[in-house]
């Protein structure tokens, strides 16, 4: 009897399940400016039952129309993109900006920590003034006296 250390054999992978699969994965599909203001422009126009053919006729989902409409009314699709279609790339944030955001947000969580802490105390403090006031009645009652 032959035994086999293989890892693959081990794990119960043939040899052939290594191979390339045979379905590649599909690529991302990339709309033009002019298709995206083409179609936002079809879909307000169509009659309320019409809307949801164009969608099935396009392959596309409510949620492109949404955000392309937002991004029209923002004015990105409107001509701030190149000539060419291609999206304009946010320029990248310099390590100082990242820091300071960085700060900015610990700061934020700081002072909401300190505020948090700072009601505590204060109701604990009414608390402790409110038991003080409480045992030093209760001292000057006295213990009841029994007849």
């Amino acid at each position: 009897m032959f035994v086999s250390t293989s890892s693959d054999e081990q794990s119960g992978r043939s040899a052939s399940a290594g191979a390339a699969d045979p379905a590649p994965r599909p690529s991302r599909r990339v709309f033009s400016r002019e298709y995206k203001l083409a179609i936002v422009a079809e879909y307000e126009n169509a009659p309320n039952g019409e809307k949801g053919a164009i969608l099935r006729r396009e392959g596309l989902y409510s949620s492109h129309i949404i955000e392309w409409t937002r991004a029209r009314d923002a004015g990105v699709l409107s001509g701030a993109a190149g000539e060419s279609g291609a999206p304009v790339k946010r320029p990248r944030k310099s390590a100082e900006q990242i820091e300071v955001e960085k700060l900015r947000r610990q700061n934020e969580k700081l002072q909401a920590d300190l505020a948090r802490t700072r009601m505590a105390l204060d109701i604990m403090g009414k608390a402790h003034a409110l038991l003080e006031g409480l045992s030093e009645s209760a001292e000057n009652d006295g213990p009841p006296t029994t007849s």
